[in-house]
């Protein structure tokens, strides 16, 4: 095997520059592979990190007519918190959140909203809910900077909110932008202004009532409550992670044509070799080697392509990917342009886990295509071969 090895690595250097030019090929197709889906497990982590931070909490609890794609639920989504969810509000571990639909009229237009009231003193949510605590006389409100642009609202303005109340009452009142925050999630952003909880459960006539019930820290086990549908961090981020699945799946058509790009270049490669060494062939079996260690020794020469493309790619592409892993990559969209979680700056992700599989993939792949063309070589008669007579 040792005699293999250096046998194939002196044939390949010997061939020059056409073993180079597959190198390259297969080193830039190792080193986008490794790029592309290491933005792509950037992307998951920091969006899971971003979701759970400012929406999803360790979990949810969910008052059972609560359903955020459907609109109509939303006025009937409320309920007392009441119990043993009472006394974890009281202890911290949960945070309630009454959420109703309401309009604002900001510089005489009509921006239909999210209305949600939150405590001022909640730790969960990174939410910066502190900005409610005023002692001023007006209501204070918060919203987002995607919020902010779309109804020209800035910090210090006031603008009038109506609301229907739960007997159905339309309500009126002038509310005062108390602060501007930004975040990467937009489910918590756009067309959506933050109260305080205690003021807005007042104005819609709903003391001690909420929609949803936000928990500190993920725990294995909710306990259950009447009226309430436990949702874990996997139905929370479901959305998220079907998006970077389907974004997985398309990735893999850029990565299947890189490789068979460089493969394709490696496959011809053996099959010229085979076609203009058949003299040497016949003299490695003339000299005692059997059709198999030929065979071998020309699968070993083909699959050390995958070897030097990888010190190859080792060479330039260590440097540039962990520059983008410290800088990280900027977009020129925002995430909440398209309603989904994504920072302004991703920092990808280069797992262990996700480099040894590429280079794995890579070694099989190559080992086979430079395996096909070479099993001609046993069906080769040596006196045949060594005459240059092609079968």
């Amino acid at each position: 095997m040792l005699m293999a090895f250096k046998l194939a690595l002196r044939n390949l250097i010997g061939a020059g520059l056409r073993t180079w030019l597959n190198v390259i090929v297969l080193s830039f197709a190792f080193v986008v592979i490794i790029w592309h889906k290491g933005i792509l497990d950037g992307w998951d982590r920091q969006a899971r990190t971003d979701m759970i931070s400012w929406e999803a909490g360790g979990g949810q609890y969910w008052q059972q007519n609560y359903d955020p794609y459907d609109p109509f639920t939303i006025s009937d989504s409320h309920a007392p918190v009441t119990g043993t969810l009472q006394n974890m509000v009281g202890h911290g571990t949960l945070t309630p959140i009454l959420i109703t639909q309401g309009t604002i009229y900001p510089s005489g237009r009509m921006l239909s909203v999210l209305i949600k009231g939150i405590d001022p003193a909640q730790k969960i949510l990174a939410i910066p809910s502190a900005m409610l605590d005023t002692a001023s006389g007006d209501i204070p409100a918060i919203i987002g900077t995607s919020m902010a642009a779309s109804s020209k609202l800035k910090t210090g303005d006031h603008v009038t909110l109506r609301w229907r109340d739960r007997n159905g009452a339309f309500d009126a009142t002038e509310i005062r932008i108390a602060g501007i925050f930004k975040t990467n999630v937009p489910t918590v952003d756009g067309s959506q202004i933050w109260l305080p909880l205690s003021k807005l459960q007042q104005m819609m006539l709903m003391p001690g009532e909420a929609t949803i019930l936000v928990c500190k820290q993920r725990n294995e086990s909710f306990p259950a409550a009447a009226g309430w549908k436990v949702k874990d961090l996997d139905f929370l981020l479901a959305d998220m992670n079907n998006i970077i699945k389907s974004k997985t799946a398309g990735g893999m058509v850029l990565w299947g044509i890189l490789m068979m790009l460089a493969l394709l270049a490696i496959f011809d490669t053996q099959v010229l070799a085979i076609f203009r060494r058949q003299k040497e062939i016949g003299m490695y079996v003339a000299m005692g080697m059997t059709r198999r260690q030929v065979v071998a020794l020309f699968t070993t020469e083909g699959a050390m392509h995958a070897v030097l493309a990888t010190l190859l790619g080792a060479v330039y592409g260590i440097p540039l990917l962990a520059l983008q892993a410290i800088r990280g990559i900027s977009f020129p969209v925002s995430g909440s342009d398209y309603g989904i979680s994504m920072a302004e700056r991703l920092y990808p992700h280069y797992g262990i886990r996700l480099i040894i599989m590429t280079i794995l993939i890579v070694m099989i792949a190559t080992t086979i295509v430079s395996y096909w063309p070479a099993r001609k070589i046993a069906r080769m008669k040596p006196t045949d071969a060594l005459r240059g007579k092609i079968q």
